[in-house]
């Protein structure tokens, strides 16, 4: 089985950019987006042979998540259920025979870190439903996580340091849901591998010069470590200031 996790940072301007032609070309079984920037009813995706599911922001053109999968869901859940977090679009839920699939856009700590409190109380809330899900089969998440968990993962960590998306409370969230049974598959079959990037600023041509932080993953339960197949990250894919994230099981 094959998975793609990209942000796409405006579904709308990526399609303008190629999105369509990676999408065929990569031929997911499943493909989950994030940062979709839309309501459905303002883009018409034709998509043969997948089901669409879609969670919009209330507010228009901000934040969102879609997957896009092959297989029938047995059932899929839009946000957390709760009032707090559901009304920016940033979660879906695919529960499939063998194991649930979260697709999520987590909560951005923004510029002087405005937002970190939030996104503390988001980070404990979402790792409690996980481990929620995780209790009845195992878990594969993916999406932006806007969090560079360890040195290795951004080009400039000392400059970075207070940065959001860089900070030790940051990284200390990422740490404790690893610890409680989750995987980084990427880092499980690349643990020493540097320059490995999901994002560059616009600025500065950072992205020619490589200057990235990974901050797009695949996370998946600790019971699911025999059937990781292969991870990889599809810098050379434009569209977006991220590039797609891929897992195969």
């Amino acid at each position: 089985m094959k998975l793609v996790s990209w942000n796409v940072n405006g579904l709308r301007a990526c399609v303008k950019k190629g999105f369509l032609d990676y999408f065929h070309e990569i031929n997911a079984d499943i493909f989950c987006v994030q940062e979709t920037k839309l309501q459905p009813d303002q883009i018409n995706l034709e998509l043969d042979g997948y089901e669409q599911y879609w969670n919009s922001a209330e507010k228009k053109g901000y934040s969102g998540t879609a997957v896009f999968s092959r297989i029938k869901p047995l059932s899929v859940q839009y946000g957390l259920k709760l009032e707090a977090y559901d009304g920016e679009g940033r979660v879906i839920t695919l529960e499939f025979e063998d194991f649930y699939l979260v697709n999520v856009y987590t909560p951005n700590s923004q510029r002087e870190l405005t937002r970190l409190d939030f996104r503390m109380d988001w980070e404990d809330t979402f790792r409690q439903y996980l481990t929620s899900l995780e209790g009845k089969k195992p878990v594969v998440l993916c999406g932006d996580l806007n969090v560079a968990h360890q040195e290795i993962d951004l080009k400039n960590p000392k400059t970075n340091h207070r940065n959001a998306g860089f900070t030790d409370e940051e990284r200390t969230k990422m740490t404790q849901l690893l610890k409680v049974g989750f995987v980084d598959t990427f880092r499980y079959f690349y643990p020493e591998t540097e320059g490995a990037y999901t994002w560059w600023s616009y600025m500065r041509q950072a992205r020619d010069r490589n200057a990235g932080w990974r901050i797009d993953y695949f996370i998946v339960s600790e019971a699911l470590k025999s059937k990781l197949k292969k991870a990889e990250i599809h810098s050379e894919v434009l569209g977006s200031d991220h590039c797609p994230v891929m897992l195969e099981l």
